[in-house]
């Protein structure tokens, strides 16, 4: 009897392990106080999650595992993101702390429902998650290394949250958790 397994061994799931191992060494640069590592590190760890993504679809390399993967690093490096920042700029989080509040908010409450719902993280991997990414990582790299601009920051709240707003309603109504689809209208337009 054949069995359908998945290759595991491949480039995109590989660049997902290797933002997990990054992690603790982002935490040391956020500890040590060292911005210009953390805003290194965490910059790598957002391109290699744009290649493991364009990479696995290019040459048909999506797994399971390796939506899993990415799902769990992009946890990672977005708890990062945030820690990062309220440590590393405490007055900028402080004078936006309603933003951060719902932003963070936000986003908890959707893996907290998902975990409560199917006992794991969401790995949907919406095209809209895909573009708050963008998004996020822009903000962070362009607020460290040439200042904070208002317009941009409000645009990314928005967008982050209308993003995790989607996802909350997938994890509401669906009966199970299912990895790499496209956006809830294509969900409930097709009824998958």
């Amino acid at each position: 009897m054949a069995t359908n397994k998945e290759n595991i061994w491949n480039v995109p799931n590989a660049l997902s392990a290797y933002r997990i191992l990054a992690l603790p060494f982002i935490i040391y640069a956020i500890i040590s106080g060292n911005k210009s590592l953390f805003i290194t590190l965490l910059s790598i760890n957002l391109i290699t999650d744009i290649l493991d993504g364009l990479i696995a679809r290019a040459f048909k390399l999506q797994t399971e595992l390796g939506a899993r993967l990415d799902s769990l690093a992009d946890i990672g490096t977005y708890i990062m993101a945030f820690v990062g920042m309220i440590v590393l700029e405490q007055d900028f989080v402080q004078e936006y702390r309603f933003e951060f509040i719902v932003l963070i908010g936000l986003w908890l409450l959707l893996q907290l429902l998902a975990i409560f719902r199917f006992g794991r993280f969401p790995s949907f991997h919406l095209w809209s998650s895909k573009a708050i990414g963008y998004v996020q990582g822009i903000f962070i790299f362009t607020f460290f290394l040439l200042g904070f601009w208002k317009p941009y920051f409000y645009f990314m709240v928005v967008i982050s949250c209308l993003s995790y707003l989607e996802e909350l309603l997938l994890v509401v109504s669906l009966p199970r958790l299912r990895s790499n689809l496209k956006s809830a209208f294509f969900v409930f337009r097709h009824k998958i």
